[in-house]
């Protein structure tokens, strides 16, 4: 693909980053001393993004404190920043500027310090610093690291995470064969997500903490072979201390083996600090229960709850316990669609929390006394994160044209207004396409919402090549996401129009939307994928003789049915870690209680034979489409031999193809360079066989 975005002063920026002191970065934002030379994004533009996250906000409410990464592409690897900024909008002032990175960034509850996790020691521990970044000193010396921590409100403690070893390897079995390179298994779960069990336990401990240093830390969890945060997204989130520092709450699903592999029941446990005792307060609730906040006052406790066990995507509701009572109560039962970032006012008498609707993420309030949910935002963004300040909410915010950054908003009339521009410089040189909201009639005479996604500088004159985006999950909206591989502005700005439908499956059109496909893949919703592309297909900007397919994960295994069912309408496919083989699949994949819910159980169950009969290998037979199959080592939800499998199954069929293996990613591309080359043969592949004039692979210097 040719890259006539160039950097005026990348080589300075790539030189600032590659220093080996510890102060190394001599400008506040990298991003700001970035010049291009065209409007147009490319895959080196978009690597040049700070990503932000992990915002605080300090006791006083004056100041936050913001995460944002950056990536060095020659060294393939990230960098994190620690910026602070007024709380109502100023310059950020980057107070860290190391090479060593700083993490989990939380504002001590005196204000007077700034705790971190750093690696600068040799192993991730906990530091402290001024809220300026001066007087840096090293908190913790916990043997092995910790993954993470967070102080308690009267400051006298801190919980904290480490993994800790109780499963012995081979090497333990057999001392006398240290070099022996082998596991020896006797039950399930002994990977997840894209690594082997390692034979530790992530556990939680709680030190006294003097404002120097930790000591007479205690493991809560002694002995579990269980994990919390749960593996493999969960967070600290899923821990949380009460306003009087007495008790923590905590996520965790008490199984493993077998038992942990084929369900989803995890629950909220709660352990006081006094009696050392641990109780759960979820018995009888069968699904996801994770996340668990505490109200101000202390007398309730909110989370996030599923309710059917195995069901990994079902409705995210929101549940309270009032201890006084000991009644629960599901404050979402009348309310059709999910929760996400449960946020307390200082009152106790309401919560904020995000929830996608119409493929839109917004901000939501509850009102426990009424129990009404009133929608606080509106427009064409994701908010990703709601938290009371004052009068005012602080909120995190993307789009498809933009990454995320920092909005305070008015909880009264939902008025937005930006704090951060960490990417201001980068966006002011670009072009984006235009994003429109369209909605389809599918077969079914249902109505679909379907994002287009115009080329910058769009011709209605012209003729495009077109993309279908076929989403993953596949229980994940088509939102207002902004990814860093499957970015649709990228898409646009290599001159296609893209058609990315919100098919029967994805959240936020209401539970009966979401639920239906299961036990249904490559049913009704690839009848919706039809119904989009056809209708677009109808415009007369679009050329109807170059229209790809492409998607990943669930959206991968849509490319690989669709090469078998799609009647001559696709010029080109794309398909990356995406499940080919069903068969295969079930006893291949990690987290059983996904492939029972949504392909329906095992094959060997003859009530299953309809689901198993739409498996994408068994319509190889009638290929005849060039495709391109990219697949991670390291993917463990997805083998990598699913993809191999269509790969060899395109080749021996001679159907035009190319198989990328990345080695050393997973279900996801996530180094610089690799990321790079992905963008790069993703447009190559496509450009030779929908465009006159295919794209080189090497970028211009």
């Amino acid at each position: 693909m040719k890259n006539t975005n160039l950097f005026i002063g990348l080589a300075f920026l790539l030189i600032i980053f590659s220093c080996s002191n510890e102060k190394v970065i001599e400008i506040n934002n990298p991003v700001d001393n970035i010049t291009l030379t065209s409007k147009i994004m490319t895959p080196e533009v978009l690597w040049s993004f700070g990503r932000v996250s992990e915002v605080d906000i300090s006791p006083d409410q004056s100041t936050l404190i913001v995460g944002v990464s950056f990536y060095n592409v020659e060294e393939n690897k990230g960098n994190r920043e620690l910026f602070t900024m007024p709380i109502n909008g100023g310059e950020p002032t980057n107070i860290t500027n190391t090479k060593t990175g700083e993490y989990s960034a939380l504002w001590r509850p005196d204000g007077k310090k700034i705790g971190f996790l750093s690696a600068q020691s040799g192993e991730m521990q906990m530091w402290e610093m001024n809220p300026d970044g001066s007087n840096r000193i090293q908190i913790s010396k916990i043997e092995g690291g910790l993954n993470g921590f967070k102080y308690a409100p009267d400051q006298t403690k801190i919980v904290f995470i480490k993994d800790v070893k109780l499963d012995k390897s081979v090497v333990d079995l057999h001392p006398d064969l240290p070099k022996a390179e082998a596991r020896i298994e006797t039950d399930l779960m002994y990977r997840h997500w894209d690594r082997w069990h390692d034979y530790t336990y992530s556990h939680i401990f709680v030190a006294d903490y003097n404002g120097i240093s930790l000591s007479n830390s205690i493991d809560i969890m002694e002995g579990e072979r269980f994990d919390s945060p749960m593996k493999p997204f969960g967070g600290l989130e899923h821990i949380n201390w009460s306003p009087d520092s007495k008790e923590l709450a905590y996520t965790c699903k008490k199984m493993n083996g077998k038992e942990f592999t084929l369900s989803t029941n995890s629950a909220i446990y709660i352990y006081n600090l006094e009696s050392k005792e641990t109780k759960s307060i979820t018995d009888g609730m069968m699904g996801y229960d994770v996340s668990p906040v505490y109200s101000p006052d202390g007398k309730m406790i909110a989370w996030e709850s599923m309710e059917r066990d195995g069901y990994e995507s079902d409705q995210n509701r929101l549940y309270i316990l009032n201890f006084e009572s000991g009644e629960k109560k599901d404050y979402t039962a009348d309310f059709d669609q999910d929760v996400h970032g449960i946020s307390w006012t200082e009152d106790s008498k309401s919560i904020y929390f995000t929830s996608d609707y119409l493929a839109k993420f917004q901000i939501y309030n509850l009102n426990l006394e009424s129990r009404a949910i009133k929608q606080i935002t509106k427009g064409k963004h994701n908010f990703r994160s709601a938290q009371p300040f004052g009068d005012k909410l602080l909120g995190t915010k993307q789009s498809m044209t933009k990454p995320t950054e920092i909005f305070a908003v008015n909880p009264e009339t939902g008025e937005e207004t930006q704090l951060s521009f960490i990417n201001k410089n980068l966006h002011d040189q670009l072009t984006y396409g235009d994003v429109e909201e369209r909605w389809i009639k599918t077969t079914d005479n249902k109505d679909m919402l379907v994002w287009v996604i115009y080329p910058p500088n769009f011709d209605p004159n012209k003729k495009y090549p077109a993309l279908l985006y076929c989403q993953g999950g596949p229980h994940g909206s088509v939102s207002q996401f902004y990814s860093y591989r499957w970015n649709f502005q990228m898409m646009a700005a290599n001159d296609y129009i893209i058609v990315a439908p919100n098919r029967r499956g994805v959240p936020s059109f209401g539970k009966d939307w979401n639920d239906q496909i299961s036990g249904d893949y490559g049913g009704q919703n690839m009848k919706d994928y039809f119904s989009a592309i056809d209708a677009v297909a109808k415009e007369p900007y679009v050329d109807e003789n170059n229209i790809g397919a492409v998607g990943a994960s669930y959206g991968g295994f849509s490319v690989f049915w669709l090469a078998g069912n799609h009647d001559g309408r696709f010029d080109a496919f794309i398909s990356h870690d995406g499940i080919f083989n069903f068969e295969a699949m079930y006893l291949e994949t990690e987290e059983m209680f996904f492939v029972n819910w949504d392909i329906g159980g095992p094959y060997w169950d003859k009530s299953n034979k309809k689901t198993y009969d739409n498996s994408p290998h068994k319509f190889v037979d009638k290929w005849d489409t060039p495709i391109m199959v990219v697949h991670g080592e390291k993917d463990y939800r997805i083998a990598y031999t699913q993809g191999m499998s269509a790969y060899n199954a395109a080749q021996l069929m001679d159907i035009p193809s190319k198989y990328l293996h990345f080695p050393n990613e997973n279900h996801w591309v996530l180094k610089p360079q690799n990321g790079i080359l992905w963008q790069r043969e993703f447009f190559s592949w496509l450009d030779q066989w929908l465009k006159d004039e295919p794209a080189s692979t090497e970028s211009e210097k």
